[in-house]
């Protein structure tokens, strides 16, 4: 049986992706960059987690290393995972099945382990890319409204009864990561991991702190539920 012509058209490697590759390793760097090149993308190599963060907003995808001079390559995930949905494909030799998992848990869309072919890395370059353009044809609005709550996600904006509430850069994390979750619940580990990371101390308190802040500022009884000994909700 012939596959269609569109199907087969959709099949074909993407071509002109800017590629922001985190890499501190100048072998492994020097050794993708002209793969990358090759196969039609225009790669651009950092080394440091913070010119990671910089620049993410430049990129169409980020191959991240986790272990980086000046930070960890989840603190990068975490912090790209505030900003922006760009596709985020960890490359990496730490190979512990808990490091993966907290990597996905914390926004990563894929994850390979060194060493691996030029073959592989291409086709999850396309295949992450591929999901996240079907994300945005999926939810062509970054705008999430639930009762008289609109939550600007792009703009980092939020109206309560038509009127902007002033939000923390916290507060609006809690709040964005519940409305991309909306009528589903999301545990405090969650929260944690995504808004405060593990090296702060303090972390299960501020989010408490942030949680009655948030209710008291957007002024909803009800609006943000608490499932005790799991996490929270926003309602529909």
């Amino acid at each position: 049986m012939s596959v269609p012509v569109q199907e087969r058209l959709d099949l074909e490697p993407i071509l002109g992706l800017r590629v922001l590759l985190v890499e501190d390793n100048p072998a492994f760097a020097q050794a993708v960059k002209p793969q990358l090149v090759r196969a039609g993308h225009i790669p651009t190599v950092v080394t440091h987690a913070a010119d990671a963060l910089a620049r993410h907003h430049e990129a169409d995808v980020v191959l991240l290393d986790l272990l980086l001079p000046d930070g960890h390559g989840l603190d990068v995930l975490r912090g790209v995972r505030v900003e922006s949905t760009v596709p985020v494909l960890v490359v990496t030799a730490v190979a512990g099945n808990q490091t993966l998992v907290r990597a996905l848990r914390l926004g990563a869309d894929d994850y390979l382990v060194k060493p691996f072919g030029k073959d592989e890395l291409l086709a999850r370059i396309d295949a992450v890319v591929r999901r996240g353009r079907m994300r945005t044809l999926a939810q062509p609005t970054n705008v999430v409204v639930t009762r008289d709550v609109r939550i600007d996600l792009a703009e980092r904006r939020v109206l309560v009864g038509g009127a902007e509430v002033e939000l923390t850069r916290k507060e609006f994390t809690v709040l964005s990561v519940l409305a991309g979750h909306i009528g589903r619940l999301v545990t405090r580990q969650d929260l944690l991991d995504i808004g405060w990371g593990d090296s702060d101390q303090t972390r299960d308190r501020s989010l408490s702190v942030v949680m009655t802040t948030l209710r008291r500022k957007l002024n909803r009884p009800g609006l943000i539920v608490t499932q005790h000994g799991l996490g929270y909700r926003l309602e529909v």
